[in-house]
């Protein structure tokens, strides 16, 4: 993604503003991308068991993954346009879905008394996060600014780490 970040051609800091679309854009995915790549080093640090199910529906979250960089792109070319920003939010929602996918056949798999169970509850912030993304969708209809506010605001609920995995594995080495 940081590769589409093109330096000004003259040393004026007006030119800095003209790339604002391009580096928000940027910085969003960059901190979406470091979120899922963070949760699911977590979420793995505590499954025992994996299975082809599992490899391919994490293979379906990588593939909306690698959307991202497009959709970033597309969104800071045009300014933040009504379909940019409508397809950068659907990314983020598919991406969302299939991460609770593998979660749920992660569950399923190591069992219900298991760890990673225990440490994901009831999920809250997974079943807020697409309700966030479709809201975000929707007001780009009118206002693509209004998405950005639910798309931040979706990444702020996630930016913070879980410590529930954490404390388990601290409680382990006692």
């Amino acid at each position: 993604m940081v590769l589409e970040l093109k330096a000004p051609h003259r040393a004026d800091i007006s030119e800095l503003s003209s790339l604002f679309p391009k580096f928000f854009s940027y910085i969003l995915s960059f901190l979406y991308v470091g979120i899922y790549w963070n949760n699911h080093h977590h979420t793995f640090s505590v499954v025992n068991k994996i299975n082809g199910k599992i490899l391919w529906t994490n293979t379906h979250l990588l593939f909306w993954l690698s959307l991202i960089p497009f959709t970033t792109s597309w969104m800071g070319e045009t300014n933040f346009s009504e379909i940019s920003t409508m397809m950068y939010g659907g990314v983020l929602l598919a991406c969302s879905i299939a991460y609770y996918i593998l979660i749920h056949l992660l569950i399923k798999s190591q069992g219900k008394n298991s760890k990673l169970k225990k440490a994901i509850g009831n999920d809250i912030k997974g079943k807020i996060s697409p309700i966030l993304y479709l809201t975000g969708i929707i007001s780009a209809f009118f206002l693509p600014v209004i998405s950005l506010f639910f798309y931040a605001l979706t990444a702020v609920l996630w930016i913070i780490p879980d410590n529930r995995i954490e404390k388990m594995h601290l409680e382990e080495e006692k």
